[in-house]
């Protein structure tokens, strides 16, 4: 080194500069990481916030919201191709790290954020959030995933279909495998169907409306969205799609009450259930698991154009205020209570129909909540099971004879769906038979293509474009 070289002045340490959107969408990853949140709970409140700091506009909003989504729904895929990027195995890499990471590989290989944009970016926020050594690591490991597409790398990581079908769908489609395999067996089809489905799983969802009935109405929805933005449902009479997406809060009609935020595939449970013809009186009805409120919002709104009356029943508290809260302003007479639908307050035979849209694991909502897939566990379904077939039993001796009982799930998985109708139906694990029989559904949902054999329904989200809710209708005869 000579003398020139010695007196040069070190270089100047530069503070890594916290770019908003980047670190609020690492903030948000990493609430769902280690609080177990939702995504579409935590977003929201972070995003409000920035606006109201200054810090944000619209385009950087909807930045942050594709990152997070972005990175959640491909999370199995991109962690595949990290796990080919580096020497140690993936679960050796701190979650902050692989969430950074992760975010990182969406940037390059999801969205259209140039290369170089990508990595300088991603290397900045993992300076800021994991300090220096940790951002090198970070740079080492992004310049490796940049040199392909993400075709490329996918034809690299996932076992080839003939060798492992189910594990090649896993990685290209980014479902844990034991969901792919669940899901393929509910769909009953070939390798088209399922690829199709999983597909819709990864793509965003629109946000759909309800015009509650007698309280707004799908014109008023429409006129208020305007042309470019608003657009009737496909199936529901009362839907309207919000095409660009937007802030449904902003129309007056949610504020008050009268309209809310419903996916088409619950609505169209709600409305089926309600069009199912009963003998004799219709005047009582009620929703057994009633939280949030979507669906009693739906119904009281339905049964007050019958002059009848729905109590809304939910376990959980918190739940059940969002209840009230949904219903408030229905214009006929209504009652929400806390309560368990396996140990029910009510007199059997005080209903004419009844509504049990049973807690389950969620596989029918991946598209709106895609870090559930990777919550999930196959063991999950057998602590739902003894729920879900208590609450059928109890909803079938809820309702009086010729009186209608609609089960429903937002999941497909036929251990939630038609396994747990039949086991109900037959006694099965020694418990008493409600007599029963099935109630063709298929017709109550007018236009809707592709509802299979019946009687049961399911939705699909790549037929319907709906989540996968299904619904089975029952008629006590005894």
């Amino acid at each position: 080194m000579n003398d020139q070289q010695r007196r040069r002045p070190a270089k100047p340490h530069r503070r890594p500069q916290k770019d908003p959107v980047r670190f609020l969408a690492f903030e948000a990853l990493r609430a769902v990481d280690e609080r177990d949140a939702y995504a579409n709970l935590v977003l929201p409140p972070l995003l409000k916030k920035a606006r109201a700091k200054g810090d944000f506009d619209t385009r950087d909003a909807a930045l942050a919201t594709e990152l997070v989504y972005g990175t959640l729904r491909r999370q199995g895929t991109y962690d595949a191709i990290v796990a080919a990027c580096i020497d140690r195995p993936l679960r050796e890499v701190d979650p902050p790290v692989l969430d950074v990471l992760n975010m990182g590989v969406h940037q390059l290989l999801g969205t259209r954020i140039p290369t170089h944009a990508a990595v300088s970016a991603s290397v900045e926020l993992a300076r800021v959030v994991l300090g220096e050594g940790r951002a090198k690591f970070v740079n080492a490991v992004l310049r490796k995933v940049a040199a392909d597409d993400l075709d490329g790398w996918v034809a690299r990581v996932a076992p080839p279909y003939d060798q492992d079908a189910e594990d090649h769908l896993a990685v290209v489609y980014s479902h844990p495998r034991w969901i792919v395999s669940a899901l393929w067996d509910a769909l009953g089809s070939g390798r088209a169907g399922i690829e199709d489905l999983l597909e819709a799983d990864n793509e965003r969802p629109e946000v759909t409306l309800v015009a509650r009935p007698g309280r707004s109405t799908t014109d008023e929805l429409l006129t208020a969205l305007g042309d470019e933005n608003g657009l009737p449902g496909r199936w529901s009479p009362y839907a309207v799609r919000m095409a660009e997406g937007g802030e449904p809060g902003a129309l007056s009609a949610v504020q008050e009450g009268r309209a809310g935020v419903q996916d088409e595939g619950s609505q169209l449970v709600a409305t089926a259930l309600a069009s199912a013809p009963v003998d004799g009186s219709d005047t009582r009805w009620l929703d057994g698991c009633a939280g949030p409120g979507g669906k009693a919002a739906l119904l009281a709104a339905l049964a007050a154009e019958r002059g009848a009356a729905l109590l809304a029943a939910e376990k959980q508290p918190h739940r059940a205020r969002l209840v009230e809260r949904a219903l408030a302003g229905n214009p006929g007479p209504y009652q929400v209570i806390t309560a368990d639908g396996t140990r029910p307050p009510w007199q059997p035979d005080s209903f004419d129909r009844v509504l049990m849209d049973v807690p389950c694991s969620g596989l029918g909502a991946l598209r709106r909540r895609p870090e559930s897939r990777w919550r999930r566990r196959a063991e999950d379904l057998e602590s739902f099971a003894p729920l879900q077939r208590g609450l059928l039993r109890e909803a079938l001796k809820a309702v009086r004879v010729g009186g209608i009982v609609g089960y429903a799930t937002c999941s497909p998985h036929l251990a939630e769906t038609r396994v747990v109708v039949e086991d109900v139906l037959k006694g099965r694990g020694g418990q008493p038979v409600v007599e029963a029989e099935w109630v063709d559904a298929r017709p109550l949902m007018p236009g809707v293509p592709a509802l299979g054999d019946g009687p049961d329904v399911q939705l699909w989200p790549h037929l319907h474009g709906t989540d996968a809710m299904y619904l089975a209708l029952l008629r006590r005869t005894a």
